[in-house]
């Protein structure tokens, strides 16, 4: 007679002659975590502290993921620098791993925003009537205009007054903005004011000026050809325009129109008045290039 194996030697349970008792799960016999279904059974029953440690919200993309889909570095990586507190979401760091951020949050790695978007660069003809501004309490913007042009978060780089027109870049690119922020982006404005420049005022904003204790420097200044002596055409590295009606004013002359006609080496060329077109890689790398 062979032996028996060990469920074989049990003892009845009482249930019914071949219904022999089975291991108890009893105390220190239960199934440990590890366990396949007890890890699907138990996110099944409560959510992850991922979800619960955002405010209990559920949609959002894990911020380890943001960082590697910006091209920082990998998934695995970006879990470290986040565990070292390099990453901060909304001005406040964030070390938890699994935390969810929103696509409109400010998330930020060693101090430098971040984005999970390619690079999009949108160059627009702006008409009159739009201010230059993202809030939506100013009426009609610029940001009206662009709605269509891409998904990603764009910005405009630098500022048209509501009734001025001419080109306006917007972007993403976070690097971009910071460079020519810093050392300037040459734009040329076509300027008409409400009386003839006087030649000595002309020469006098060509070797710059002083105005409030500021000093003012132009890159060109002319006559337009072929126009009265109240259009001139002026190029300056300044990204905002208000510093351009400074400039006259301080002199006596009043803006009645401004039109950027440039801004580094693109042109109105083929771009009606309201349109948008994306920028072309070359366009791109001769960015670069400054």
């Amino acid at each position: 007679m062979s032996r028996l194996n060990r469920n074989e030697r049990r003892k009845p349970s009482g249930r019914g002659h071949n219904n022999w008792k089975k291991q108890s799960y009893a105390r220190g016999n239960a199934p440990i975590k590890s366990d396949r279904n007890y890890r699907e059974t138990s996110r099944q029953q409560a959510p992850s502290d991922a979800y619960l440690s955002n405010k209990g919200k559920r949609e959002g993309i894990r911020l380890n993921k943001f960082i590697a889909n910006s091209g920082i570095c990998s998934r695995r990586e970006a879990d470290t620098y986040i565990s070292t507190g390099l990453v901060t979401v909304n001005g406040k760091v964030i070390n938890e791993m699994g935390y969810k951020v929103q696509p409109d949050d400010d998330v930020r790695f060693d101090g430098r925003r971040i984005s999970p978007e390619p690079n999009v660069y949108i160059l627009l003809n702006k008409p009159k009537g739009f201010a230059t501004t993202e809030s939506k309490s100013k009426g009609h913007t610029v940001m009206d205009l662009v709605a269509k042009a891409t998904s990603a978060k764009i910005r405009p780089f630098g500022r048209l007054g509501r009734n001025s027109t001419g080109l306006l870049l917007f972007t993403n690119d976070d690097k971009f903005v910071q460079k020519f922020s810093k050392k300037g982006l040459e734009r040329l404005f076509h300027i008409v004011l409400d009386k003839n420049l006087k030649m000595e005022h002309l020469k006098k904003i060509a070797s710059g000026l002083n105005v409030d204790g500021k000093e003012i420097q132009v890159e060109e200044i002319d006559y337009v050809e072929k126009a009265g002596k109240n259009e001139v055409g002026l190029k300056i590295k300044h990204t905002g325009n208000s510093i351009i009606r400074t400039i006259f004013e301080s002199l006596g002359y009043s803006v009645i129109q401004m039109d950027c006609v440039t801004i580094g080496p693109l042109t109105k060329k083929d771009l009606p008045r309201g349109n948008y077109r994306v920028l072309t890689e070359h366009e791109i790398n001769l960015f670069n290039m400054l």
